[in-house]
Parts: structure tokens; sequence; C-alpha cells
């Protein structure tokens, strides 16, 4: 579509007529022929002499020149633009942040996958949360993984395919063998503090008690309040195991309770999927939607025309002039005639 940037322009189109309207014409005193008998020369005609004037007129051609190159300044002046299709872009307006236990117990092979074979609970995991990340659109996402200390995997980003990538890149022990939960959530705060989106959500995945943290996870947990995160945890180690493998369900439940999350407990393959459905339906968001329309400026194509123009007098002018003159060369007829 063709827009004006400066359309108020537009009023001075008709300057040029007020200006030859208002303003007194343009004289130039000359003297003239001196004819000594005028007086003698008036007698005998019976006129009498009266001060005159030569007006210039350029013709059509100047005329047209100076109409046609007054509309195409002012058009430039007017900045045309040219507006091409809009340009939408989400913004998202909540980062979610996974928080992955990479502990030596996720390698325990007690779940079963989609096609009936039993398989270890982080390769459960990453078959769930790769189908979870799917549905991320909108969303920024982030990955933390933990075992003796937690560590960033992915900030937050919109490429959910990068996410993808680096979860399947994850291996058990790779972090170290232990559980640093409160570590983790201490670590996913630091990053959210980077975040300017309404919405903040960490969702903590992890198959054991707490080890080895700085920060106990509940302290961690009340620090995530203040900052406005939500925790949800999701639980996938055996209740009844004991030692450093044990799973400490009250720490989670108080943990996810302190931000307002919830806590689940997820038994085998199924259970699991059914918990990250449910985070699935957490409330939805009101994704931001900003709308840019490119402009394309074009008053370059007036002043071009009116460049072009003004030399049309000229070219008009040399031509007249070639039509007038006549040719001094003779024609081989004539040659031949001499």
């Amino acid at each position: 579509m063709l827009t004006l940037a400066y359309p108020w322009l537009l009023a001075v189109l008709p300057l040029p007529l007020l200006v030859r309207w208002a303003a007194p014409a343009y004289r130039e005193h000359r003297e003239a022929l001196r004819v000594p008998f005028l007086p003698r020369l008036a007698r005998l005609t019976g006129q009498e002499p009266t001060t005159g004037a030569v007006v210039l007129r350029g013709g059509w051609v100047r005329g047209f020149v100076l109409i046609g190159g007054w509309l195409c300044i002012v058009s430039a002046l007017v900045r045309p633009q040219w507006l091409e299709p809009p340009i939408s872009r989400t913004v998202p307006v909540r980062d979610m942040m996974l928080a992955v236990d990479l502990s030596g117990s996720m390698e325990t092979r007690d779940f079963t996958d989609s096609a009936g074979k039993t398989t270890d609970r982080l390769t459960a995991v990453k078959q769930v949360l790769d189908d979870f990340l799917t549905r991320r659109k909108g969303d920024r996402v982030g990955l933390i993984v933990f075992g003796n200390a937690p560590f960033v995997q992915a900030p937050f980003t919109q490429d959910l395919d990068v996410c993808h990538e680096l979860l399947a890149e994850t291996r058990v022990g790779m972090a170290g063998p232990k559980t640093a939960l409160g570590d983790a959530i201490g670590l996913a705060i630091t990053v959210f503090d980077r975040s300017d989106v309404p919405e903040k959500v960490l969702i903590v995945l992890t198959d054991g008690n707490d080890t080895g943290s700085q920060v106990p996870p509940e302290k961690a947990a009340a620090v995530a309040k203040d900052k406005g995160i939500v925790i949800y945890t999701v639980a996938v180690g055996d209740p009844k195991s004991a030692g450093e493998d044990k799973l400490d369900e009250e720490a989670l439940k108080r943990v996810a309770g302190t931000t307002g999350g919830t806590y689940s407990h997820a038994g085998n393959r199924a259970e699991l999927d059914a918990i990250y459905k449910r985070l699935d339906e957490l409330p939805t968001r009101e994704a931001q939607t900003i709308s840019h329309r490119p402009r394309r400026d074009l008053f370059h194509w007036p002043l071009a025309a009116g460049f072009v123009l003004s030399f049309v007098p000229a070219v008009v002018g040399v031509l007249a002039n070639r039509l007038r003159t006549p040719s001094r060369a003779r024609s081989p007829a004539q040659v031949a005639r001499v």
C-alpha cells in the first residue's frame, strides 16, 4: 500500500499560483531605441507615445517543465512510502527452566518405554521431555543438569531444536554421582535474574535426595519464591530405597509448596507422561505479538523524474534549432548536376 509520511506538505502545491497572483511582476529597465523625429511621427500618425513593456513568455514547453518540476519536488517532500506486508513476531512472556538430575541412580532400569521395553530412568525422562519441549511454542526454555554440582546446559532460548539436541547428549554421571538439588535451584535463580518476563517456571526432575548442596533445597525454594519463580518437582525414584538413593519426597513437597508449585511422583513411563501432560495445562500464557510493517521510501523516484524533466527545454531547443537550420551539405544528386 502506498502512503505518505508528510501528507500535510501537499498544502504547498498552490504556492506558485499564490506567488504569481500576489507578487508583482519582475521588471527590468533597459534603454530603448531613440528616435529623434518621434514627436513629428506622432503628429503625422495622430498617435501619442506611451510607456510600454515587452512581456517575455517561455512557451508551452517552459510551462510544462515548471509545473512538472514543482509537482516532482512536492511529491518528494511528502516522502511517499510503500508499506510492505506486516511482519509479526511473538514475544515470549514465560521462561521455563528444566533441571534434570544426572546422578548415578538415574541409570536404574525400572521404566518401560512406549515400545514396552525396559529402559533406564534418564532415557524415559528424555523421551517424555522431548514431546514436552515440542509443545513449548511461545515459551523460552532453558536446561540445567546437576549431579555433584549444577551446570547450565542451555540458557533461555526459543530455539527448541537446540534444547532437544543438548538434552539428547546428556549422560548419567556426566555431572557427578551425587545429587546437589539445592545448588541446582540456586543456579536456576541466578539464570532467572537475567530474565524480565512476567512468568518464571522451574521444573525439577530428580530420583534422590539432596546429598551435597551448599544451600538446602528449602532455603533455595524460599529465595525462589521471593523472585517470583514457581517450582514444580517431579520424582522418578523409588520411595522404598535407602541410603543416598533414598527419595526424599517430603523435601520435594516442601520445595514445591513453598513456591506455589506442585509435587508429582512417577513410578513408570505412563505416570511420567501423565505428569508432563498436566504441566502442559499450566495457566495459558497470553503471548504478546508485535506487528511491524516495513516501509520502503520512494521519494527518489519523483526527484529523478524532476531531474530528467529539467533537461527537456534544452533538448527541445536543440531539436528546434536543427529543424530550423537548413542543411548546407549538398546531396549526391546536386553534386552530379554540378
